[in-house]
């Protein structure tokens, strides 16, 4: 099966395939999003203009019997950092795309028209209408009412509100097995998309060529055993599926790692009451899910489906991050609020770590109290509702700080942290201060070997080793985003770094190649140059790598400091 590589252009309303260049043949997901951005966006383009492009690629090893291999990756130049950027989600669409042998999907050019269309993708290729029904309405309505018209095994990815407002903090939906939702959260792609005006793609994999391996029996031994792996994992294999990712309150506030009320401080009094234990009762209590898979063949089932009181569903894939930031960030200490505000949030389609920072810094500035949960639900309806505020909200915790004066504001390049203090948690600060995304932490998670103590130990209180972790990290989930393989597949790797070899097992008996590890880790370096690179011609450079000036502040209960010389800092990169 020859893959191919879709480009649309909403100028003209045309759609052309293309053979996949040989030098892109092994790059997928990330790697792939990024090396196109950096070779066909301008660096300087504005991010809603018609020099940025939107690109969506599955990971090399999408579609195939490799567990956990269903993300995939989009990319453009960001409307919320101006650096580039790339977001994955879990759902359905990497194996749709995948199962019809395409490589990428690139988007370039703005309408002539102000008028919504939709893109739709199958064996035939790619199709563009005007689209009038669906704009102006919530993502929930849009994946509803779009697997009513196509079936179930469509796949879908939408924009809510936020992206037809062009928000900086807008996100873009992807349908999970389930009909429910997915985000490529980070970064305003939502706004990119809005802007080409593209409302929703449907991708139809229907009497595709499926996915070629070209020595099935080497790939399939070598999957089995990256799956015996992950499930044998304490992690992966069984904290994660028995608590979600929301296992991380509790260890986080014992380590004092938990931002709390806009990072004052790094335990929250109502922690139990927002923990991953916590909610594994309230939904066992309520008839929901307590695991299940964001996407075909996740074996480490993180994810899960809450309901409300009376059993009916509010939101699933209810995440750390989440609860964190409404939870600790904002001190409401109450998990009914948090997911209706997360049931919120995918439908208007936002980011919503970036809109609980957001909303941290709304309640800095007195607009509504810490602790206010009805207060907060308020104000992401007016998110919604594009209202003045609302739009002020939408654009991101920067956006909020500049409107109200704040200066305690917790974002690296305009990109709001994440639920990780990065004063006792000192990995962490590193790879908020360096990733080319902005501060994201998926970037360069450190929390395994900072916290967990899993694949060694470096003391989280401590500057020695964190740069050094961090680097390692980055390099190493540059190149999990290529294949598009969830982040959570790294405490397997991490605690037995044989399985690490089998990953090029699956790669190498997939497309006949003999990649080796230390290939993958060069793979992983250039892609991370080639982000850092397109960063530096859009005008960044190393004295944007840095903490906000309030984390010099001490944190209880460590009393903690952000204390890394510019020149530690700086080493990262060898600037």
């Amino acid at each position: 099966m020859a893959e191919k590589i879709y480009r649309v252009n909403m100028t003209t309303l045309t759609a052309t395939s293309e053979d996949v260049p040989e030098k892109w043949r092994v790059l997928g997901g990330r790697g792939l999003t990024s090396t196109i951005v950096a070779q066909e966006v301008k660096p300087t383009c504005n991010p809603l203009g018609k020099y940025n492009k939107l690109i969506f690629a599955p990971g090399l090893l999408a579609g195939t019997m490799c567990a956990n291999s269903g993300r995939l990756s989009a990319g453009a130049k960001s409307p919320l950092t101006g650096t580039i950027k790339e977001s994955n989600a879990g759902g359905t669409a990497a194996q749709c795309f995948a199962n019809l042998g395409v490589k990428a999907l690139i988007i370039e050019g703005l309408p002539q028209k102000d008028t919504w269309y939709n893109l739709h993708v199958d064996k035939n290729g790619v199709s563009i209408q005007e689209e009038t029904a669906l704009a102006g309405r919530g993502n929930y309505e849009v994946m509803k009412t779009l697997t009513q018209k196509h079936g179930e095994k469509i796949g879908i990815l939408s924009i809510g509100l936020a992206g037809e407002r062009r928000m900086a903090a807008a996100n873009i939906s992807v349908k999970d097995p389930d009909g429910n939702i997915r985000s490529h959260g980070r970064g305003g792609l939502g706004a990119v998309m809005g802007s080409k005006k593209i409302k929703y793609i449907t991708i139809d994999p229907a009497e595709g060529p499926d996915v070629e391996i070209i020595d099935k029996e080497k790939f399939k031994k070598a999957a089995r055993a990256f799956t015996k792996a992950l499930l044998e994992n304490p992690v992966s294999g069984q904290s994660l599926k028995m608590y979600g990712t929301d296992v991380l309150v509790n260890i986080l506030n014992e380590s004092g790692g938990l931002p709390t009320r806009n990072f004052r401080d790094g335990q929250f009094a109502g922690a139990e009451k927002i923990s991953g234990e916590t909610m594994r009762e309230t939904i066992i209590k309520r008839n929901g899910k307590p695991h299940h898979a964001c996407h075909a063949g996740c074996v480490i089932q993180c994810s899960q489906v809450y309901n409300d009181k009376d059993g009916n569903y509010v939101t699933s894939g209810f995440e750390y991050e989440t609860i964190w930031g409404f939870g600790a960030n904002c001190c409401i200490d109450d998990l009914d609020i948090i997911a209706e505000a997360d049931h919120l949030l995918d439908d208007i389609g936002i980011d919503t770590i970036e809109t609980a920072v957001a909303m941290g810094v709304a309640m800095e500035a007195g607009v509504i109290p810490f602790g206010d949960g009805a207060g907060a639900l308020r104000l992401l309806r007016e998110i919604g509702e594009g209202t003045p505020l609302g739009r002020i909200l939408g654009s991101g915790a920067g956006a909020v700080g500049k409107a109200y004066g704040i200066t305690r504001v917790p974002v690296v390049k305009n990109q709001g942290l994440s639920a990780y203090d990065p004063r006792p948690v000192k990995g962490m600060g590193i790879t908020y201060a360096t990733t080319t995304m902005g501060s994201d932490h998926t970037a360069g998670y450190c929390i395994p070997v900072n916290i967990l103590r899993i694949g060694g130990f470096v003391d989280p209180l401590r500057k020695e080793g964190e740069v050094e972790l961090s680097r390692r990290l980055q390099i190493g989930t540059a190149l999990m985003d290529s294949a598009g393989l969830c982040i959570f597949v790294m405490f397997a790797i991490l605690d037995k770094p044989e399985v690490f070899s089998l990953l090029f097992d699956m790669i190498n008996a997939k497309y006949d190649l003999d990649m080796t590890v230390d290939d993958g880790r060069t793979l992983g370096r250039k892609i991370l140059r080639t982000e850092h690179e397109f960063n530096i011609a859009a005008g960044f450079s190393n004295k944007h790598d840095r903490l906000p000036e309030f984390f010099e502040e001490p944190v209880p209960p460590h009393n903690a400091v952000w204390d890394f010389t510019t020149e530690e800092i700086d080493s990262f990169w060898g600037v």
